[in-house]
């Protein structure tokens, strides 16, 4: 039987789920991106083409990194508001 996955209840922004959503976003939408702009591109060589695609990609990721965060610290923002107002009208 395989070892049991712990799971965790980080207070504040889950930095884990952070991680592997901007991995997936980064795929999802730098593929494309790379894809559409390296059709304006002159790239010659291999290294061009990868060069190219490590400084587009970069951007894509840091982006991506950037939203996903600011997008977390909002929901648990809204979460933790939205748990005030309850317990407030509760009482």
């Amino acid at each position: 039987m395989p070892a049991r996955v712990e799971t965790t209840d980080p207070e504040g922004v889950d930095y884990g789920w952070v991680m592997q959503t901007t991995f997936v976003l980064t795929i999802v939408v730098g593929a494309p991106v790379v894809a559409v702009l390296s059709t304006g591109a002159d790239l010659p060589t291999w290294s061009a083409r990868a060069t190219f695609a490590l400084r587009v990609g970069a951007v894509v990721w840091l982006l991506t990194a950037v939203a996903v965060f600011l997008y977390a610290r909002r929901r648990i923002r809204d979460d933790t508001e939205d748990a005030d107002a309850q317990t407030q009208s509760e009482t």
